[in-house]
Order: structure tokens, then sequence, then C-alpha cells
């Protein structure tokens, strides 16, 4: 009997990771721009539409971070990203980003030059 529990534990931890690897679109947003987003979408790259806003919640103030989920089956790595800004509407949007090796992404905002940058880890 002990020898079965231990096997199901091993077997049960084993499928539980082939599950999570098969996710591997999942990603951090960290906001960094010094301003609240309202929404966020992802759809696979040069995509005709955006779709609904992924972000879970109502805002993502600054400084704040959301964890971005993918539905187990999805097999794409190239993503687009868009962000709203709450204050005025405006948006960023970076296109191609590998999300099968991309874990973190934080955005900044640079007032001097009026552009959103995105940093990948």
């Amino acid at each position: 009997m002990g020898r079965l529990f231990a096997a199901l534990v091993f077997l049960s931890g084993f499928a539980t990771s082939a599950l999570a690897a098969e996710a591997k679109q999942d990603f951090t947003l960290v906001n960094k721009t010094g301003y609240e987003l309202e929404s966020v979408f992802v759809s696979p790259g040069h995509a005709d539409a955006w779709g609904e806003d992924v972000m879970g919640r109502d805002t993502l103030g600054d400084g704040e971070y959301v964890h971005i989920s993918f539905k187990r089956a999805e097999k794409t790595c190239e993503w687009d990203l868009k962000v709203v800004y709450k204050v005025d509407s405006s948006s960023a949007v970076w296109h191609d980003i590998d999300l099968c090796s991309v874990s973190k992404i934080t955005i900044r905002y640079n007032k001097n030059t009026d552009k959103t940058t995105a940093s990948y880890e």
C-alpha cells in the first residue's frame, strides 16, 4: 500500500509538471509606467482582432503586476501585446513577443520621449 501511494504521488507530480509545461506562454506583466492601465490585450501575432481584456481585474496601477494565463492546449509562441492607459485611453502595442521564452514583461513610460517600452525576462 505504501509503495502504491508513493507511486501515485510521484505520477501526480509528474502529470502536474507536464500540464504546467504545456502553457509556456503564461507571463507576468509589471506596470512601471507611472500611470494606471485600463486594459490589457494579448492576441496571436498580427491577428486581425484583439479580443477581450485579459487582465482579469478592473485596472492595473503603477507598480502593480498581473499574471496572464493561457489555455493549456495553446501552441503559438508569437504574441502581440496591447495596453491601454486609463488617463486618456491612449495605447502602446508590441508585436511578435516570444511568450514561450518570456515569463515577465515590464513596461515603462518615458515622459521625455512620450514612448512606452517593454523589457522581457
